[in-house]
């Protein structure tokens, strides 16, 4: 997997400070009432997923360090799951983060193909953002969703049952600001079976 959203983005680009706006400090302090006071660890998860939205699709170093602070949990501890997990970006991204699962079901669909054909269609590399900022493109290693393979992630959503053709036509949709139906982009609803 290439791992280029998971440097941290150069001090430039980092900002100076990060608080939680009030709409997401009520949200965030909603998630910690769903947790026992003696396991605020476990509420990492979606304080930094708050975060990140609030960021524009990145986790910057402050964000980190805020959500450590407002939990009053070592920094190490945040740190570790932001890490970790392919669903944290510590660089900034696009406007439409483009994730490619290239595991091995996905992979015998056509992802592979699918990734070449993002790359032409954007004009950008596995780990680089375009220069209008509207597209960045990275693979992972499972989306979880194998039964509809191959797939794409963009931002939150998910698009299954994928083909070349159906990928250019989501990419296009996104270019032209029209929108995009997420999951299966066949017949099928869900996981049911294919029609054949």
């Amino acid at each position: 997997m290439d791992n280029s959203f998971k440097n941290f983005a150069d001090e430039n680009v980092q900002p100076k400070s990060f608080v939680f706006n009030n709409n997401n400090l009520v949200k965030a302090k909603e998630i910690l009432k769903m947790y026992p006071k003696n396991y605020k660890e476990s509420s990492i998860m979606p304080l930094l997923s708050i975060a990140q939205r609030q960021n524009d699709g990145w986790l910057p170093k402050k964000a980190i360090e805020y959500v450590s602070e407002f939990l009053n949990v070592p920094e190490i501890k945040v740190l570790e799951i932001a890490t970790f997990y392919s669903m944290y970006n510590l660089s900034p991204v696009g406007k439409n983060h483009i994730e490619v699962c290239t595991t091995s079901p996905c992979m015998l669909r056509g992802s592979d193909e699918i990734l070449e054909r993002l790359k032409k269609l954007t004009g950008i590399g596995i780990g680089e953002v375009s220069k209008d900022c509207n597209f960045s493109l990275n693979k992972v290693e499972c989306l979880g969703a194998c039964v509809n393979a191959p797939i794409v992630k963009i931002n939150e959503n998910y698009y299954e049952d994928l083909t070349l053709q159906s990928v250019e036509e989501l990419i296009n949709k996104l270019i032209n600001n029209k929108k995009i139906k997420a999951g299966p982009q066949t017949s099928r609803k869900g996981s049911e079976p294919g029609k054949t």
